[in-house]
């Protein structure tokens, strides 16, 4: 079963001032998804937003908001995220060894979708058994830059982690994360990638519409490949 393309421009990256216009303004370039980057200043050594912004956010918006938790301890953010509107809760394996079983079981009651994140230096197994469980993660984000800073370099040897999910787990919404924009979609795609989410790349060209079409077209057409 091929996966569907979902270009999540990273909302780190926008004009925070005025987000509720900046996020309809990449909706109206087609963006699937809007990505939020929430971080604690403790799992990553930055501190962005939390769930009163997803709240303000949420009423100018009916978007699905793709949220990603840079957090020590997940569990305390998904009561107030799903009450301020959050579409989905990926959180780090890094940060959930014993508790992960309940934290996706709290993620579904709530009305999220649950996602895992990984970090550069973790191995990919680690995220087997939250993929294979009974109620499993529906998502997973490889992250190809270190977590905590936007504009960072895109790093090619994480696709090999992509590339062992996508063989693995063929209809698997696989998520990439740091430095993807129009000169390294193609290795991405072609990993198996299928949600993109890209910041400074989108928001810092000249024509940012054409920038997601770009990166749309990459993953139908390395999906295409990927099931003949």
């Amino acid at each position: 079963m091929a996966v569907t393309p979902k270009i999540a421009p990273s909302m780190l990256s926008s004009d925070f001032a005025n987000l509720a216009t900046e996020a309809q303004r990449m909706l109206d370039f087609g963006a699937d998804w809007l990505h939020m980057d929430i971080m604690d200043g403790h799992f990553v050594p930055n501190l962005t937003i939390g769930a009163p912004v997803i709240e303000s956010l949420r009423k100018h918006t009916k978007a699905y908001l793709d949220c990603h938790l840079m957090v020590t301890n997940p569990l305390d953010y998904v009561e107030p995220l799903a009450k301020a509107g959050a579409s989905g809760f990926t959180f780090h394996v890094e940060t959930a060894k014993n508790d992960w079983k309940e934290l996706i079981q709290r993620i579904k009651s709530h009305g999220m979708r649950p996602g895992i994140s990984l970090k550069p230096g973790t191995p990919i197994e680690e995220v087997f058994p939250l993929v294979e469980a009974e109620n499993p993660v529906e998502m997973v984000l490889v992250m190809t830059v270190e977590p905590g800073f936007g504009g960072q370099k895109f790093m090619p040897e994480m696709m090999d982690k992509v590339r062992i999910l996508r063989k693995k787990y063929p209809s698997l919404d696989i998520e990439v994360d740091g430095g993807l924009g129009p000169s390294t979609i193609e290795v991405a795609a072609s990993a198996g990638a299928n949600c993109i989410v890209a910041g400074s790349s989108v928001f810092g060209a000249p024509e940012p519409a054409q920038v997601i079409s770009m990166l749309r077209n990459s993953v139908e057409k390395a999906q295409q490949t990927l099931i003949q």
